[in-house]
């Protein structure tokens, strides 16, 4: 019997059927079991390059987040009218719309943020993630589960951007979120912490190899937790 693109996909992208089971299923798979940055390993440039803070990290995966979730919806929705030899220009034309959509709010409304950030940006648009969740998940099924994968996985990516920032930033000068009001704006200044106040810093965390040694601890932490969850 010939294979149906159903029987292509990974076991992975097809739920639990039923209920509960079927959307916790999705936002393990997101959150951790095949997190973008850690599982994956997709979208390693702008992890590495711009979370020499947390506040930068937040700021990319949100943007991100954003990008996934609306693309999902948008995908899902018009998955009967894209035809096969089309769908991958069709679905790159949807994602750079948004992306520019992202980038034109963020200079408008967060320009701080939107220069600290760069051209990571409109890269978004690159993100083999979003493209890839895009043709395995969103166009194969309906808008509402699409939409709960696009959520789960933007904010294990931005999860995983915010924690290596954390890191970074806690080592490198011993502050989380710094400049958070200023990038972000007043509402999120409550998270600004100093965390060890007179710390001199450690330059090494915050310089590209730094990042390097922060996500390799991190995706060696990931394994070993696995590890020992799969052997309880």
């Amino acid at each position: 019997m010939a294979e149906t693109d159903a029987d292509q996909v990974p076991v992975t992208d097809f739920p639990g059927e039923g209920g509960e089971s079927r959307w916790r299923r999705i936002a393990r798979e997101g959150l951790w079991d095949n997190n973008v940055a850690f599982t994956q390993m997709l979208a390693l440039c702008p992890l590495l390059a711009v979370t020499s803070t947390a506040t930068n990290g937040l700021g990319l995966g949100l943007a991100t987040l954003f990008v996934m979730v609306a693309s999902a919806a948008l995908i899902s929705a018009l998955r009967g009218l894209i035809t096969d030899p089309v769908r991958i220009p069709v679905f790159i034309l949807l994602i750079a719309t948004l992306v520019t959509l992202v980038d034109m709010f963020m200079e408008a409304y967060l320009n701080r943020l939107y220069q600290a950030l760069g051209l990571f940006i409109p890269l978004i648009v690159t993100n083999c993630a979003i493209l890839g969740r895009a043709e395995v998940f969103a166009s194969r099924h309906p808008p509402a589960e699409a939409v709960f994968d696009g959520l789960m996985m933007g904010l294990g990516f931005t999860a995983a951007l915010v924690v290596l920032g954390g890191v970074r930033e806690l080592l490198g000068s011993g502050t989380l979120f710094q400049q958070a009001g200023l990038m972000l704006g007043d509402t999120f200044a409550f998270l600004e912490v100093t965390v060890l106040p007179g710390y001199p810093g450690f330059l090494l965390t915050i310089l590209p190899p730094g990042g390097f040694i922060a996500l390799g601890g991190l995706m060696a932490g990931k394994r070993l937790l696995d590890r020992r969850r799969e052997a309880a």
